[in-house]
Protein backbone atom coordinates (compact mmCIF):
# COMPACT_ATOMS: atom_id res chain seq x y z
CA UNK A 1 0.00 0.00 0.00
CA UNK A 2 2.71 2.39 0.90
CA UNK A 3 4.70 1.81 -2.05
CA UNK A 4 1.49 2.01 -4.34
CA UNK A 5 0.62 5.47 -2.68
CA UNK A 6 4.55 6.65 -3.35
CA UNK A 7 4.75 5.81 -6.96
CA UNK A 8 1.12 7.31 -7.45
CA UNK A 9 2.88 10.53 -5.72
CA UNK A 10 5.28 10.53 -7.85
CA UNK A 11 4.04 9.77 -11.11
CA UNK A 12 1.32 12.89 -10.45
CA UNK A 13 4.47 15.45 -9.85
CA UNK A 14 6.06 14.37 -12.95
CA UNK A 15 3.17 14.50 -15.25
CA UNK A 16 1.32 17.82 -13.48
CA UNK A 17 2.43 20.58 -15.84
CA UNK A 18 0.80 18.43 -18.97
CA UNK A 19 -2.81 17.94 -18.17
CA UNK A 20 -5.39 18.27 -15.84
CA UNK A 21 -5.37 15.46 -12.98
CA UNK A 22 -7.91 14.27 -9.99
CA UNK A 23 -6.59 12.36 -7.02
CA UNK A 24 -9.41 11.65 -4.26
CA UNK A 25 -11.72 8.61 -3.15
CA UNK A 26 -13.98 6.21 -2.70
CA UNK A 27 -16.25 5.28 -0.21
CA UNK A 28 -19.08 2.48 -0.49
CA UNK A 29 -19.71 -0.83 -0.01
CA UNK A 30 -19.33 -4.39 -1.46
CA UNK A 31 -20.91 -7.43 -2.07
CA UNK A 32 -20.12 -10.98 -3.41
CA UNK A 33 -22.02 -13.06 -5.91
CA UNK A 34 -20.66 -16.62 -6.54
CA UNK A 35 -21.82 -20.32 -5.30
CA UNK A 36 -22.29 -18.77 -1.42
CA UNK A 37 -24.84 -16.52 -0.32
CA UNK A 38 -27.43 -14.24 -2.62
CA UNK A 39 -27.37 -13.61 -6.33
CA UNK A 40 -28.32 -10.35 -6.19
CA UNK A 41 -25.08 -8.55 -8.25
CA UNK A 42 -25.82 -5.09 -6.63
CA UNK A 43 -26.76 -5.71 -2.56
CA UNK A 44 -23.75 -4.02 -0.52
CA UNK A 45 -23.33 -5.75 2.62
CA UNK A 46 -19.44 -4.60 3.70
CA UNK A 47 -17.69 -1.22 4.05
CA UNK A 48 -15.08 -0.47 1.05
CA UNK A 49 -12.86 2.52 0.44
CA UNK A 50 -9.58 3.45 -1.02
CA UNK A 51 -8.29 6.10 -3.27
CA UNK A 52 -8.31 6.62 -6.89
CA UNK A 53 -6.45 9.14 -9.84
CA UNK A 54 -7.66 9.77 -13.17
CA UNK A 55 -5.42 11.54 -16.01
CA UNK A 56 -7.84 13.38 -18.21
CA UNK A 57 -6.56 13.41 -21.75
CA UNK A 58 -9.91 14.92 -22.94
CA UNK A 59 -13.45 16.23 -22.02
CA UNK A 60 -14.22 12.74 -23.14
CA UNK A 61 -12.14 10.12 -21.86
CA UNK A 62 -9.42 9.78 -18.73
CA UNK A 63 -7.13 7.08 -17.78
CA UNK A 64 -8.07 5.67 -14.43
CA UNK A 65 -5.87 4.17 -11.27
CA UNK A 66 -7.52 2.88 -8.28
CA UNK A 67 -7.00 0.84 -4.98
CA UNK A 68 -9.71 -0.25 -3.19
CA UNK A 69 -10.02 -2.65 0.47
CA UNK A 70 -12.73 -3.86 1.12
CA UNK A 71 -14.39 -7.68 3.19
CA UNK A 72 -16.41 -9.94 0.90
CA UNK A 73 -19.20 -11.65 2.95
CA UNK A 74 -21.78 -14.19 2.19
CA UNK A 75 -24.46 -16.25 3.92
CA UNK A 76 -26.77 -19.03 2.28
CA UNK A 77 -29.56 -17.71 4.45
CA UNK A 78 -29.54 -14.68 2.75
CA UNK A 79 -30.50 -16.67 -0.83
CA UNK A 80 -33.34 -16.95 -2.90
CA UNK A 81 -32.54 -20.59 -3.50
CA UNK A 82 -34.12 -23.12 -1.18
CA UNK A 83 -31.16 -25.66 -1.46
CA UNK A 84 -28.44 -22.68 -0.55
CA UNK A 85 -30.78 -21.53 2.92
CA UNK A 86 -30.37 -25.21 3.55
CA UNK A 87 -26.75 -25.65 3.41
CA UNK A 88 -26.37 -22.58 5.05
CA UNK A 89 -23.01 -21.69 4.43
CA UNK A 90 -21.04 -18.50 4.85
CA UNK A 91 -17.68 -17.40 4.40
CA UNK A 92 -15.76 -13.91 4.49
CA UNK A 93 -12.50 -12.92 2.86
CA UNK A 94 -10.72 -9.76 2.80
CA UNK A 95 -9.63 -8.30 -0.85
CA UNK A 96 -7.35 -5.46 -1.95
CA UNK A 97 -7.58 -4.39 -5.56
CA UNK A 98 -5.29 -2.48 -7.95
CA UNK A 99 -7.48 -1.34 -11.09
CA UNK A 100 -6.51 0.46 -14.06
CA UNK A 101 -8.10 1.25 -17.47
CA UNK A 102 -10.38 3.91 -19.61
CA UNK A 103 -13.32 5.90 -18.29
CA UNK A 104 -15.39 7.37 -20.76
CA UNK A 105 -17.94 10.28 -20.20
CA UNK A 106 -21.19 10.44 -22.49
CA UNK A 107 -20.81 14.50 -22.50
CA UNK A 108 -18.06 16.49 -22.80
CA UNK A 109 -16.22 16.98 -19.39
CA UNK A 110 -13.82 20.23 -19.80
CA UNK A 111 -13.30 21.06 -15.88
CA UNK A 112 -11.90 24.43 -16.94
CA UNK A 113 -15.49 25.50 -18.08
CA UNK A 114 -17.18 27.80 -15.36
CA UNK A 115 -20.67 26.56 -15.70
CA UNK A 116 -22.03 23.00 -13.97
CA UNK A 117 -20.80 19.77 -15.39
CA UNK A 118 -22.39 16.54 -14.90
CA UNK A 119 -22.16 13.67 -16.98
CA UNK A 120 -23.20 9.59 -16.78
CA UNK A 121 -20.01 7.57 -18.13
CA UNK A 122 -18.72 3.82 -17.87
CA UNK A 123 -15.44 2.31 -17.10
CA UNK A 124 -13.50 -0.47 -17.77
CA UNK A 125 -9.69 -2.31 -17.95
CA UNK A 126 -8.03 -4.65 -15.81
CA UNK A 127 -8.18 -5.51 -12.35
CA UNK A 128 -5.79 -7.39 -9.89
CA UNK A 129 -7.39 -8.70 -6.93
CA UNK A 130 -5.24 -10.29 -3.86
CA UNK A 131 -7.24 -12.68 -1.65
CA UNK A 132 -7.28 -15.83 0.86
CA UNK A 133 -8.19 -19.22 -1.04
CA UNK A 134 -10.93 -20.92 0.96
CA UNK A 135 -11.82 -24.52 1.76
CA UNK A 136 -14.52 -26.05 3.33
CA UNK A 137 -13.96 -29.14 5.36
CA UNK A 138 -16.35 -29.96 8.12
CA UNK A 139 -18.22 -26.97 8.89
CA UNK A 140 -20.27 -24.39 7.57
CA UNK A 141 -17.86 -21.91 7.58
CA UNK A 142 -14.63 -22.45 5.53
CA UNK A 143 -10.94 -22.48 6.57
CA UNK A 144 -7.68 -20.67 5.30
CA UNK A 145 -5.54 -22.09 2.66
CA UNK A 146 -3.32 -19.30 1.53
CA UNK A 147 -2.99 -15.52 -0.29
CA UNK A 148 -3.66 -15.90 -3.92
CA UNK A 149 -4.40 -13.14 -6.54
CA UNK A 150 -6.29 -13.09 -9.46
CA UNK A 151 -7.01 -11.03 -12.82
CA UNK A 152 -10.26 -9.36 -12.63
CA UNK A 153 -12.61 -7.49 -15.24
CA UNK A 154 -13.98 -3.91 -13.64
CA UNK A 155 -17.59 -3.04 -15.43
CA UNK A 156 -18.40 -0.12 -14.09
CA UNK A 157 -21.18 2.83 -14.56
CA UNK A 158 -22.01 6.10 -13.36
CA UNK A 159 -23.00 9.27 -13.04
CA UNK A 160 -20.55 12.46 -11.76
CA UNK A 161 -20.86 16.44 -11.49
CA UNK A 162 -18.24 19.02 -10.76
CA UNK A 163 -19.48 20.74 -7.46
CA UNK A 164 -16.46 23.43 -7.03
CA UNK A 165 -14.24 24.54 -9.37
CA UNK A 166 -11.54 21.97 -8.29
CA UNK A 167 -13.92 19.02 -6.62
CA UNK A 168 -15.72 16.67 -9.02
CA UNK A 169 -18.45 14.06 -7.25
CA UNK A 170 -19.53 10.89 -8.26
CA UNK A 171 -21.80 8.34 -8.06
CA UNK A 172 -21.25 4.56 -9.17
CA UNK A 173 -21.55 0.63 -9.38
CA UNK A 174 -19.30 -1.69 -10.59
CA UNK A 175 -18.86 -5.52 -11.05
CA UNK A 176 -15.66 -7.62 -10.78
CA UNK A 177 -16.04 -10.77 -13.14
CA UNK A 178 -12.56 -12.77 -11.71
CA UNK A 179 -10.68 -16.00 -12.95
CA UNK A 180 -10.94 -17.95 -9.79
CA UNK A 181 -13.78 -19.77 -8.05
CA UNK A 182 -12.00 -19.83 -4.76
CA UNK A 183 -13.31 -16.63 -3.27
CA UNK A 184 -15.93 -17.94 -1.34
CA UNK A 185 -14.34 -21.72 -0.94
CA UNK A 186 -16.73 -23.32 -3.49
CA UNK A 187 -13.67 -24.66 -5.85
CA UNK A 188 -10.42 -24.77 -3.86
CA UNK A 189 -7.10 -23.42 -6.25
CA UNK A 190 -5.23 -25.72 -4.32
CA UNK A 191 -5.51 -29.51 -5.90
CA UNK A 192 -5.08 -30.81 -2.26
CA UNK A 193 -8.73 -29.45 -1.84
CA UNK A 194 -10.29 -29.95 -4.87
CA UNK A 195 -12.21 -33.14 -3.80
CA UNK A 196 -14.45 -30.43 -1.43
CA UNK A 197 -15.48 -28.78 -4.52
CA UNK A 198 -19.15 -28.04 -4.81
CA UNK A 199 -21.80 -25.46 -6.87
CA UNK A 200 -21.09 -25.22 -9.95
CA UNK A 201 -17.54 -25.17 -11.02
CA UNK A 202 -17.74 -24.24 -13.76
CA UNK A 203 -18.92 -20.08 -13.23
CA UNK A 204 -16.15 -18.11 -11.89
CA UNK A 205 -16.54 -15.63 -9.11
CA UNK A 206 -17.68 -12.40 -8.81
CA UNK A 207 -18.09 -9.11 -6.44
CA UNK A 208 -19.19 -5.70 -6.85
CA UNK A 209 -17.99 -2.44 -5.47
CA UNK A 210 -20.78 0.80 -5.31
CA UNK A 211 -20.49 3.88 -4.18
CA UNK A 212 -19.42 7.37 -3.92
CA UNK A 213 -16.12 9.07 -5.43
CA UNK A 214 -14.81 12.56 -4.40
CA UNK A 215 -11.79 13.81 -6.34
CA UNK A 216 -10.10 17.00 -6.57
CA UNK A 217 -8.78 18.43 -9.95
CA UNK A 218 -5.30 20.26 -10.60
CA UNK A 219 -2.76 20.98 -13.39
CA UNK A 220 -2.42 23.61 -15.93
CA UNK A 221 -5.12 24.05 -18.23
CA UNK A 222 -4.70 21.49 -21.25
CA UNK A 223 -5.19 22.02 -25.14
CA UNK A 224 -7.64 19.45 -26.00
CA UNK A 225 -6.51 20.11 -29.96
CA UNK A 226 -7.30 17.84 -32.81
CA UNK A 227 -3.60 16.86 -34.26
Amino acid sequence: MKKFLLVLLLFTLAVSKAQIHELGIFVGGSNFVGDVGSTTYIDPNELAYGILYKWNKSPRHSWRFSYIKSKLTARDSKSEIKSRKQRDYSFENDIQELSAGLEFNFFDFNQHDLETKISPYVFSGLSYTRYSGLYFANENYPEIDKEYGTIAIPMIVGIKAKLLSHLVVGVEAGVRYTFKDDLDGSSPTNDQFIPLSFGNTNSKDWYTFSGLTLTYTFGQKPCYCKL
